[in-house]
């Protein structure tokens, strides 16, 4: 295993990467804990960070991102992409259930997610945009692990499935079975497997070569929540963010080309 980055420059990257979705604030000890950085290092680089405008401090000394981030982020240049050609299809089907809409991506072992469209209706979840969960517990995950190769699978199942509720799926036969249901059906389902009382339903979305670009799901309450009832939506909505993509196509976020 690699060590901590030795250029400066890597330093502080990796110190702006500590922050992960929902941490409003971190705390010396908790920025020295996640970079593995030592702790008068790590003092340094931040009171830096906040000298240029990549942190802020807040009360009780502790650290928060700062809007610098942000104005970088706006001057990259723009293309269509995959969040914009989506964000219509989103909104049609929060107007349909009033839940919360996902667009996710595979990143690696996890669910990247795009967009997230909700209301004051829409259910209480953990999931936000920027955030990453696990493939192997989530609707969105299992359309990418699904329609995936079983090289990948294994290598995955391998590494270990987390248990994150009683109703996470650990064993690896049992979830090949669950991503076999889901490839034939054309949607994956989450029980309860990441977050108690939240469920949700996810379907496939491909570029032109027919390649799983995408995901959309609908996401909420579990003892409300009829997936079966579901799937169709999210399906015909998935399906014609496919045909458009396939028309005019877009940049995928996480291509690195």
């Amino acid at each position: 295993m690699s060590g901590p980055p030795k250029s400066v420059l890597a330093r502080g990257l990796t110190l702006l990467d500590a922050f992960s979705y929902g941490d409003t604030t971190l705390s010396l000890a908790e920025l020295t804990a996640r970079t593995g950085l030592p702790k008068p290092t790590v003092h340094r680089l931040a009171a830096e960070l906040v000298g240029w405008g990549g942190l802020e401090r807040s009360s009780g000394g502790r650290y928060r991102l700062a809007m610098k981030l942000f104005e970088l982020g706006q001057r990259v240049p723009r293309r269509r992409d995959l969040r914009e050609a989506a964000l219509p299809y989103l909104e049609d089907l929060y107007e349909a259930t009033h839940e919360n809409i996902h667009l996710a991506v595979q990143d690696g072992p996890h669910t990247l997610f795009l967009e997230k469209v909700s209301g004051r209706r829409s259910t209480l979840i953990e999931s936000g945009v920027g955030g990453k969960l696990p493939l192997h517990c989530t609707a969105t995950g299992k359309v990418f692990l699904a329609l995936g190769s079983p090289d990948y699978f294994r290598q995955f199942a391998v590494a270990g499935l987390a248990r994150w509720t009683p109703r996470t799926i650990v064993a690896p036969g049992r979830l090949r079975q669950e991503l076999s249901r889901a490839a034939e059906s054309g949607y994956g389902v989450n029980h309860e497997e990441y977050e108690v009382g939240v469920s949700a339903v996810a379907a496939p979305v491909f570029d032109a070569r027919r390649q799983v670009l995408a995901a959309l799901s609908i996401t909420g309450n579990a003892t409300k929540l009829d997936l079966d009832r579901l799937a169709p939506a999210v399906r015909t909505a998935a399906l014609a963010l496919s045909r458009e993509l396939a028309l005019a196509p877009v940049r995928n976020p996480l291509d690195r080309g």
